[in-house]
């Protein structure tokens, strides 16, 4: 049994605050409304931001229709997803695009995944690209802010260079959605879907190819096939990520853990 956090008596912490990072459409709806779910219950306070401050919607295929019940969210996360929908949070979200907007106010940027073609709106962004690299040096330890990505989420990290041409996740241990998931679900569904399942389309770059490639070491990418709940927590960043929606309960769970270590005392 785990210990509990030990913190000091009649302590009192400010709320942590989360930002969603998302594009109009087309991101995993347990990819974000397990996670939104559980930062809720854990009493954080909650943000969305888009391009231009749309409503996001996340992925229909995988709400709905046979889609659905072949591969898309079980049935409790439809209910969660509609239930997030419909929350002030997502219903009024920020726009990223702003002049001014900046992520500094937040504690924890959160980038879900999903794999339909219109999460390219934000892994191609370059506002978003300058945005996380202004940011994401603001994790490196014994820092307090926090970023966490899932799957498709992590190549808008990758994707996030500084002058040098150098990724922000270049000295990061991560993973991110394993070649043989990818292959395995887009071979398996092509002759229903077409390329659905690559969202550059097909004969395009596996998303584990396009993070390695951004990465100091092949080796920092973790691909762990095992299909049981998985995250990587990088040792130098508070940057924790998550392969797919099986990892989103434990992804979220590490996060909440992290925050509740900042004010465990020594």
């Amino acid at each position: 049994m785990e210990e509990a956090p030990i913190t000091s008596p009649g302590a009192s912490f400010e709320t942590p605050k989360v930002l969603f990072m998302m594009a109009d459409y087309g991101h995993d709806p347990t990819e974000t409304a397990v996670p939104y779910t559980a930062f809720k219950d854990a009493g954080y306070e909650i943000q969305f931001a888009t391009e231009n401050g749309k409503q996001p919607r996340c992925d229909k295929k995988m709400l709905e229709g046979f889609t659905q019940k072949l591969l898309g969210a079980k049935k409790q996360v439809v209910h969660l997803y509609k239930k997030m929908a419909v929350s002030e949070e997502m219903r009024n979200p920020l726009s990223w695009s702003e002049p001014d907007f900046t992520l500094d106010p937040f504690d924890l940027v959160v980038f879900p995944g999903g794999h339909e073609k219109g999460v390219r709106q934000i892994i191609e962004s370059p506002i978003v690209h300058k945005l996380v690299v202004d940011y994401f040096p603001k994790t490196k330890r014994p820092s307090k802010k926090v970023v966490g990505a899932i799957c498709h989420g992590v190549m808008v990290l990758a994707e996030s260079k500084d002058a040098d041409g150098k990724s922000v996740i270049r000295d990061c241990n991560t993973t991110a959605l394993p070649a043989k998931f990818e292959q395995v679900a887009y071979w398996g569904t092509r002759a229903v879907l077409g390329d659905y399942y690559k969202t550059y389309g097909h004969g395009s770059e596996n998303v584990e190819d396009s993070v390695k490639k951004v990465l100091a070491n092949p080796s920092q990418f973790k691909a762990n096939l095992n299909p049981g709940a998985f995250i990587v927590e990088d040792e130098k960043y508070n940057y924790i990520s998550a392969r797919y929606p099986g990892d989103t309960e434990l992804f979220a769970e590490e996060i909440i853990k992290l925050f509740n270590s900042f004010h465990k005392i020594a």
